[in-house]
Protein backbone atom coordinates (compact mmCIF):
# COMPACT_ATOMS: atom_id res chain seq x y z
CA UNK A 1 0.00 0.00 0.00
CA UNK A 2 1.07 3.61 -0.66
CA UNK A 3 1.25 4.46 3.04
CA UNK A 4 4.06 1.93 3.49
CA UNK A 5 6.24 3.58 0.88
CA UNK A 6 8.97 6.11 1.66
CA UNK A 7 8.20 9.74 0.69
CA UNK A 8 10.70 9.60 -2.19
CA UNK A 9 9.12 6.47 -3.67
CA UNK A 10 5.66 8.03 -3.96
CA UNK A 11 6.51 10.42 -6.80
CA UNK A 12 7.28 7.68 -9.39
CA UNK A 13 3.99 6.00 -8.42
CA UNK A 14 1.95 9.11 -9.34
CA UNK A 15 -0.35 8.50 -12.33
CA UNK A 16 -1.55 11.64 -14.11
CA UNK A 17 -5.25 12.16 -14.72
CA UNK A 18 -5.31 15.79 -15.87
CA UNK A 19 -3.83 19.25 -15.45
CA UNK A 20 -5.81 20.90 -12.65
CA UNK A 21 -4.30 24.38 -12.59
CA UNK A 22 -1.50 26.48 -14.03
CA UNK A 23 -0.36 29.82 -12.62
CA UNK A 24 2.56 32.22 -12.28
CA UNK A 25 2.75 32.45 -16.07
CA UNK A 26 3.03 28.68 -16.38
CA UNK A 27 5.89 28.29 -13.90
CA UNK A 28 3.72 26.31 -11.48
CA UNK A 29 1.31 23.49 -12.33
CA UNK A 30 -1.02 21.45 -10.15
CA UNK A 31 -1.75 17.96 -11.43
CA UNK A 32 -4.63 15.71 -10.43
CA UNK A 33 -3.88 12.01 -10.44
CA UNK A 34 -3.66 8.97 -8.26
CA UNK A 35 -1.25 6.75 -6.33
CA UNK A 36 -2.32 3.15 -5.79
CA UNK A 37 -5.82 4.11 -7.00
CA UNK A 38 -6.17 6.83 -4.35
CA UNK A 39 -6.61 10.47 -5.50
CA UNK A 40 -3.51 12.65 -5.27
CA UNK A 41 -2.53 16.24 -6.05
CA UNK A 42 0.98 17.02 -7.28
CA UNK A 43 2.19 20.62 -7.57
CA UNK A 44 5.38 21.30 -9.50
CA UNK A 45 7.17 24.64 -9.54
CA UNK A 46 10.35 25.55 -11.37
CA UNK A 47 13.28 25.95 -9.01
CA UNK A 48 15.20 29.21 -8.76
CA UNK A 49 18.07 29.68 -11.18
CA UNK A 50 21.54 28.94 -9.79
CA UNK A 51 23.69 31.91 -8.84
CA UNK A 52 27.24 30.54 -9.03
CA UNK A 53 29.18 31.43 -12.16
CA UNK A 54 30.25 27.92 -13.18
CA UNK A 55 26.70 26.56 -13.07
CA UNK A 56 25.37 29.57 -15.00
CA UNK A 57 27.99 29.01 -17.69
CA UNK A 58 26.95 25.36 -17.94
CA UNK A 59 23.30 26.42 -18.10
CA UNK A 60 24.03 28.78 -21.00
CA UNK A 61 26.07 26.14 -22.83
CA UNK A 62 23.17 23.69 -22.55
CA UNK A 63 20.60 25.96 -24.27
CA UNK A 64 19.08 24.31 -27.33
CA UNK A 65 16.22 24.87 -29.77
CA UNK A 66 16.70 28.64 -29.64
CA UNK A 67 13.88 30.14 -31.71
CA UNK A 68 13.71 33.88 -32.37
CA UNK A 69 10.27 35.36 -31.65
CA UNK A 70 11.14 38.87 -32.80
CA UNK A 71 13.69 41.66 -32.74
CA UNK A 72 13.69 45.44 -32.84
CA UNK A 73 16.69 47.75 -32.60
CA UNK A 74 18.79 46.39 -29.68
CA UNK A 75 16.02 44.15 -28.31
CA UNK A 76 15.54 40.45 -29.21
CA UNK A 77 13.42 37.72 -27.65
CA UNK A 78 13.37 33.95 -27.99
CA UNK A 79 11.95 30.63 -26.87
CA UNK A 80 14.54 27.99 -25.98
CA UNK A 81 15.02 24.67 -24.25
CA UNK A 82 17.13 24.25 -21.14
CA UNK A 83 18.39 20.98 -22.61
CA UNK A 84 17.25 18.92 -19.63
CA UNK A 85 15.22 16.54 -21.80
CA UNK A 86 15.83 15.53 -25.42
CA UNK A 87 13.12 16.71 -27.80
CA UNK A 88 11.09 18.47 -25.09
CA UNK A 89 9.21 21.66 -26.08
CA UNK A 90 10.92 24.96 -25.24
CA UNK A 91 10.72 25.71 -21.52
CA UNK A 92 12.48 29.08 -21.40
CA UNK A 93 11.68 32.62 -22.56
CA UNK A 94 14.87 34.60 -23.32
CA UNK A 95 15.24 38.35 -23.76
CA UNK A 96 18.48 39.75 -25.17
CA UNK A 97 19.52 43.42 -25.11
CA UNK A 98 22.57 43.91 -27.31
CA UNK A 99 24.42 46.16 -27.16
CA UNK A 100 23.12 47.22 -23.76
CA UNK A 101 23.87 50.51 -22.03
CA UNK A 102 24.84 51.45 -18.48
CA UNK A 103 21.20 52.49 -17.98
CA UNK A 104 20.04 48.97 -18.86
CA UNK A 105 22.56 47.47 -16.44
CA UNK A 106 21.36 49.71 -13.61
CA UNK A 107 17.71 48.99 -14.39
CA UNK A 108 18.17 45.22 -14.08
CA UNK A 109 20.51 45.36 -11.06
CA UNK A 110 19.24 44.79 -7.50
CA UNK A 111 18.09 48.08 -6.04
CA UNK A 112 16.02 49.65 -3.31
CA UNK A 113 12.81 51.46 -4.14
CA UNK A 114 11.64 54.71 -2.59
CA UNK A 115 8.20 56.31 -2.48
CA UNK A 116 8.17 59.76 -4.06
CA UNK A 117 5.49 62.42 -4.36
CA UNK A 118 5.55 64.28 -7.64
CA UNK A 119 3.61 67.55 -7.50
CA UNK A 120 2.61 69.48 -10.60
CA UNK A 121 5.41 71.94 -9.82
CA UNK A 122 8.08 69.23 -9.53
CA UNK A 123 6.80 67.66 -12.75
CA UNK A 124 6.94 70.92 -14.70
CA UNK A 125 10.30 72.11 -13.32
CA UNK A 126 12.30 68.88 -13.16
CA UNK A 127 10.58 65.78 -14.52
CA UNK A 128 9.33 67.14 -17.83
CA UNK A 129 12.83 68.38 -18.80
CA UNK A 130 14.20 64.96 -17.78
CA UNK A 131 11.67 63.27 -20.09
CA UNK A 132 12.75 65.59 -22.90
CA UNK A 133 16.40 64.60 -22.44
CA UNK A 134 15.52 60.90 -22.54
CA UNK A 135 13.61 61.35 -25.79
CA UNK A 136 16.38 63.42 -27.32
CA UNK A 137 18.85 60.57 -26.68
CA UNK A 138 17.02 58.38 -29.21
CA UNK A 139 15.60 55.94 -26.67
CA UNK A 140 12.36 55.64 -28.65
CA UNK A 141 13.87 54.36 -31.90
CA UNK A 142 12.38 50.90 -31.35
CA UNK A 143 8.90 52.42 -30.85
CA UNK A 144 9.15 54.46 -34.04
CA UNK A 145 10.39 51.37 -35.90
CA UNK A 146 7.08 49.69 -35.04
CA UNK A 147 4.82 52.68 -35.70
CA UNK A 148 6.50 53.38 -39.05
CA UNK A 149 6.34 49.76 -40.22
CA UNK A 150 10.04 48.87 -40.12
CA UNK A 151 9.86 46.03 -37.58
CA UNK A 152 7.53 43.61 -35.74
CA UNK A 153 4.69 44.11 -38.22
CA UNK A 154 3.75 40.42 -38.24
CA UNK A 155 3.16 40.59 -34.47
CA UNK A 156 0.60 43.41 -34.58
CA UNK A 157 -2.75 42.26 -33.16
CA UNK A 158 -4.67 45.40 -34.16
CA UNK A 159 -3.88 48.61 -35.99
CA UNK A 160 -6.49 51.30 -35.45
CA UNK A 161 -6.06 54.19 -37.86
CA UNK A 162 -8.40 56.58 -36.08
CA UNK A 163 -11.77 57.45 -37.55
CA UNK A 164 -12.72 60.43 -35.38
CA UNK A 165 -12.11 64.15 -35.87
CA UNK A 166 -8.52 63.67 -34.84
CA UNK A 167 -7.82 61.29 -37.73
CA UNK A 168 -4.57 59.36 -37.35
CA UNK A 169 -3.84 61.28 -34.13
CA UNK A 170 -6.42 58.96 -32.56
CA UNK A 171 -4.81 55.82 -34.00
CA UNK A 172 -2.84 53.20 -32.14
CA UNK A 173 -1.56 49.66 -32.52
CA UNK A 174 -1.82 46.64 -30.26
CA UNK A 175 0.95 44.06 -30.00
CA UNK A 176 2.48 41.52 -27.58
CA UNK A 177 4.81 42.78 -24.89
CA UNK A 178 8.28 41.31 -25.34
CA UNK A 179 8.07 39.60 -21.92
CA UNK A 180 5.07 37.46 -22.87
CA UNK A 181 5.74 33.97 -24.24
CA UNK A 182 2.85 34.33 -26.76
CA UNK A 183 1.15 31.12 -25.65
CA UNK A 184 0.22 31.18 -21.93
CA UNK A 185 -3.16 32.93 -21.96
CA UNK A 186 -3.23 33.63 -18.22
CA UNK A 187 0.12 35.40 -18.73
CA UNK A 188 -1.25 37.57 -21.58
CA UNK A 189 0.55 40.92 -21.80
CA UNK A 190 0.01 43.28 -24.73
CA UNK A 191 0.88 46.92 -25.33
CA UNK A 192 -1.39 49.50 -26.96
CA UNK A 193 0.99 52.14 -28.39
CA UNK A 194 -0.51 55.40 -29.66
CA UNK A 195 0.46 56.96 -32.99
CA UNK A 196 0.75 60.55 -31.85
CA UNK A 197 4.08 61.67 -30.47
CA UNK A 198 3.05 64.67 -28.41
CA UNK A 199 1.69 62.55 -25.53
CA UNK A 200 4.68 61.20 -23.65
CA UNK A 201 2.96 59.80 -20.56
CA UNK A 202 -0.33 59.96 -18.69
CA UNK A 203 0.80 63.43 -17.51
CA UNK A 204 -0.09 64.76 -20.99
CA UNK A 205 -3.67 63.48 -20.89
CA UNK A 206 -6.40 66.15 -20.68
CA UNK A 207 -10.14 66.21 -20.14
CA UNK A 208 -10.49 66.64 -23.89
CA UNK A 209 -8.90 63.19 -24.37
CA UNK A 210 -11.59 61.30 -22.42
CA UNK A 211 -13.66 60.37 -25.49
CA UNK A 212 -10.53 59.12 -27.26
CA UNK A 213 -9.43 57.08 -24.24
CA UNK A 214 -12.85 55.43 -23.99
CA UNK A 215 -12.78 54.67 -27.72
CA UNK A 216 -9.32 53.16 -27.39
CA UNK A 217 -10.41 51.07 -24.41
CA UNK A 218 -13.29 49.53 -26.36
CA UNK A 219 -11.16 48.87 -29.45
CA UNK A 220 -8.41 47.27 -27.33
CA UNK A 221 -10.90 44.97 -25.60
CA UNK A 222 -12.54 44.03 -28.90
CA UNK A 223 -9.22 43.44 -30.64
CA UNK A 224 -7.82 41.33 -27.81
CA UNK A 225 -10.86 39.07 -27.49
CA UNK A 226 -11.08 38.66 -31.26
CA UNK A 227 -7.44 37.60 -31.50
CA UNK A 228 -7.63 35.41 -28.38
CA UNK A 229 -11.25 34.15 -28.24
CA UNK A 230 -10.57 32.07 -25.13
CA UNK A 231 -10.36 35.36 -23.21
CA UNK A 232 -13.41 37.47 -22.34
CA UNK A 233 -13.48 41.25 -21.88
CA UNK A 234 -13.96 41.03 -18.12
CA UNK A 235 -10.73 39.01 -17.87
CA UNK A 236 -8.62 41.92 -19.10
CA UNK A 237 -7.15 44.80 -17.10
CA UNK A 238 -5.78 47.98 -18.64
CA UNK A 239 -3.30 50.28 -16.93
CA UNK A 240 -0.58 52.89 -17.36
CA UNK A 241 2.81 52.85 -15.67
CA UNK A 242 4.06 55.91 -13.87
CA UNK A 243 6.91 56.43 -14.16
CA UNK A 244 6.81 54.53 -17.47
CA UNK A 245 9.76 52.62 -18.88
CA UNK A 246 9.69 54.74 -22.04
CA UNK A 247 8.21 58.16 -22.72
CA UNK A 248 5.65 57.53 -25.44
CA UNK A 249 2.07 56.92 -24.29
CA UNK A 250 1.17 53.24 -24.10
CA UNK A 251 -1.36 51.12 -22.22
CA UNK A 252 -0.60 47.72 -20.70
CA UNK A 253 -3.19 45.05 -21.55
CA UNK A 254 -2.94 42.13 -19.12
CA UNK A 255 -4.95 39.03 -18.20
CA UNK A 256 -6.44 39.42 -14.72
CA UNK A 257 -4.82 36.11 -13.71
CA UNK A 258 -1.35 37.25 -14.76
CA UNK A 259 0.97 37.10 -11.77
CA UNK A 260 0.78 40.49 -10.03
CA UNK A 261 4.44 41.50 -9.90
CA UNK A 262 5.66 44.87 -8.65
CA UNK A 263 4.98 46.40 -12.07
CA UNK A 264 1.25 45.93 -11.46
CA UNK A 265 1.25 47.17 -7.87
CA UNK A 266 0.11 50.41 -6.28
CA UNK A 267 2.86 52.94 -6.79
CA UNK A 268 3.56 51.79 -10.34
CA UNK A 269 0.29 50.98 -12.13
CA UNK A 270 -2.65 53.34 -12.59
CA UNK A 271 -5.76 51.81 -14.15
CA UNK A 272 -7.03 53.28 -17.40
CA UNK A 273 -10.54 53.48 -15.92
CA UNK A 274 -9.19 55.34 -12.88
CA UNK A 275 -7.36 57.89 -15.04
CA UNK A 276 -10.50 58.41 -17.16
CA UNK A 277 -12.57 58.96 -14.01
CA UNK A 278 -10.01 61.38 -12.57
CA UNK A 279 -10.04 63.41 -15.79
CA UNK A 280 -13.84 63.44 -15.95
CA UNK A 281 -14.17 64.75 -12.38
CA UNK A 282 -11.22 67.16 -12.52
CA UNK A 283 -12.06 70.82 -12.03
CA UNK A 284 -11.48 73.20 -14.91
CA UNK A 285 -12.13 73.35 -18.63
CA UNK A 286 -11.19 70.83 -21.32
CA UNK A 287 -7.50 71.77 -21.01
CA UNK A 288 -7.32 70.59 -17.39
CA UNK A 289 -4.85 67.70 -17.37
CA UNK A 290 -3.04 65.05 -15.37
CA UNK A 291 -0.09 67.46 -15.34
CA UNK A 292 -2.05 69.38 -12.69
CA UNK A 293 -2.32 66.37 -10.35
CA UNK A 294 -0.03 65.21 -7.56
CA UNK A 295 1.09 61.61 -8.16
CA UNK A 296 2.68 59.34 -5.58
CA UNK A 297 4.71 56.46 -7.01
CA UNK A 298 7.97 54.62 -6.35
CA UNK A 299 11.37 54.79 -8.01
CA UNK A 300 14.37 52.49 -7.97
CA UNK A 301 17.46 54.04 -6.43
CA UNK A 302 19.51 53.05 -9.48
CA UNK A 303 17.33 55.15 -11.81
CA UNK A 304 18.58 58.41 -13.27
CA UNK A 305 15.34 60.14 -12.25
CA UNK A 306 15.98 59.30 -8.61
CA UNK A 307 19.63 60.34 -8.68
CA UNK A 308 19.16 63.46 -10.79
CA UNK A 309 15.91 64.79 -9.35
CA UNK A 310 14.31 63.17 -6.33
CA UNK A 311 17.41 62.39 -4.25
CA UNK A 312 18.73 65.97 -4.64
CA UNK A 313 15.25 67.27 -3.76
CA UNK A 314 15.21 65.06 -0.67
CA UNK A 315 18.64 66.29 0.40
CA UNK A 316 17.79 69.94 -0.28
CA UNK A 317 20.22 70.29 -3.19
CA UNK A 318 17.44 71.42 -5.54
CA UNK A 319 14.89 74.13 -4.86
Amino acid sequence: MAQLQTPESLIPLFRLDRLLNQDQNGRRVTLLGSIDEQPALLTAERAAFPSDESTLKAFHAALTQVNNLGDNDIYRWYLASSGTSEGAPPDLKLNLIYPCTDKHIRKYSPQEVRVITETSEIYAKYVRPYMQRMRDEGRLNWVFNILEGRSEQKDIVLRETGQGEGGDDEGFLLMPDLNWDRKTMTGLHLLAIVNRRDIWSLRDLKKTHVVWLKHMREKVLEGTTKKYPEIEKDQIKLYFHYQPTFYHLHIHVVHVMCEATSTQSIGKALSLEGVISQLETMAGNQDASMADATITCYLGTQSDLWNEVFLPLKEGRLN
